[in-house]
């Protein structure tokens, strides 16, 4: 087994240890770390240890994945599960790191899982070997006692985890590591987000309009109709497509095609620029695993498209 330390600021861990309900998961964000993040795989435990003062391990989540953003992305994805207040805040964070005023600047975000923030009398001690000259974290692994006795130390601390006890039975079911530990555990929505953007290259998928603020990712089974947050149940599409699909007036078929409800026009006298697209075929991402699942489509069809 390999686990990973990485250093964090107090203020960054106070806020999402504050947040009410907790967050299922958290941006783990650098003001660099444009390179991809291999210390460890998806899975991997993933400690967080404050800056001196403090000086000891305070927390944990479970490595899921790593991104390359735009602070603006990383915000209208995560909100506040990135430890910062607003997006203002998020920039100053950034730029005081950074020492540049870039208004949309790009930055590395490490998304964890399952997160846990301990209560001050349970945070323990960094390892014996650790280097006050480390600056961003250090991997251990399973040949080394030192990992040894901070996974002792985390298993003896689980119970403080019972706010969010399913989803630590989901990442510590099985193995911890890789694609099985990926396929198990249970993405919030701003993971959904991301992964539904990326899947379509950033492009509306039935106008491929790539003006990113604009684009949002649909769920095609809503979340509040028991639709998870799996790529094959998300679409990107620009705002005001996304606001008719869900409402009904748009929807896909199971053959990928647009379909345009005649309600549009009856009911608003408009709606030539919608009509358009009607039968436009989508444009679907290359992993066919992303795409959208007959499922889903049809439960949409079905139950929200009104023809």
């Amino acid at each position: 087994m390999k686990l990973y330390v990485g250093l964090t600021d107090r203020s960054w861990f106070d806020h999402l240890a504050a947040m009410d309900p907790p967050a299922d998961e958290i941006n783990f964000w650098r003001p660099g770390g444009l390179t991809n993040f291999k210390a460890v795989e998806p899975g991997a435990p993933f400690l967080f240890k404050l800056h001196s003062p403090d000086n000891v391990i305070a927390g944990w989540g479970y490595f899921f994945q790593h991104f390359k953003l735009p602070v603006s992305l990383a915000w209208r994805a995560y909100e506040q599960k990135n430890g910062a207040v607003s997006l203002s805040r998020l920039r100053d964070l950034i730029r005081k790191h950074r020492g540049t005023d870039e208004h949309d600047p790009w930055i590395g975000c490490t998304i964890l899982t399952s997160p846990v923030f301990l209560p001050r009398d349970e945070w323990f001690p960094v390892p014996a070997d650790w280097a006050s000259n480390i600056v961003s974290g250090r991997t251990y692994t399973s040949d080394d006692t030192l990992a040894a006795a901070l996974w002792d130390a985390v298993q003896q601390r689980e119970r403080i985890a019972s706010p969010l006890d399913d989803q630590l039975a989901i990442a510590l079911e099985g193995p911890r590591y890789g694609a099985e530990f990926v396929a198990r555990a249970r993405l919030g929505q701003g993971t959904f987000r991301i992964l539904v953007t990326d899947a379509y290259n950033r492009r509306c998928a039935m106008t491929g309009e790539k003006t990113l603020p604009v684009l949002e990712a649909a769920h095609i089974r809503s979340f509040s109709e028991g639709g998870p947050n799996r790529t094959s149940n998300g679409l990107l599409l620009r705002s005001d497509l996304h606001t008719l699909f869900d409402s009904g007036y748009m929807t896909v078929t199971p053959d990928y095609h647009v379909e345009v409800s005649p309600r549009i026009h009856e009911e608003y006298n408009n709606g030539k620029e919608y009509y358009a697209l009607h039968g436009r075929p989508l444009t679907l991402p290359d992993d066919p695993s992303a795409r959208p699942a007959r499922e889903y489509l049809e439960w949409h069809n079905e139950k929200v498209y009104s023809a």
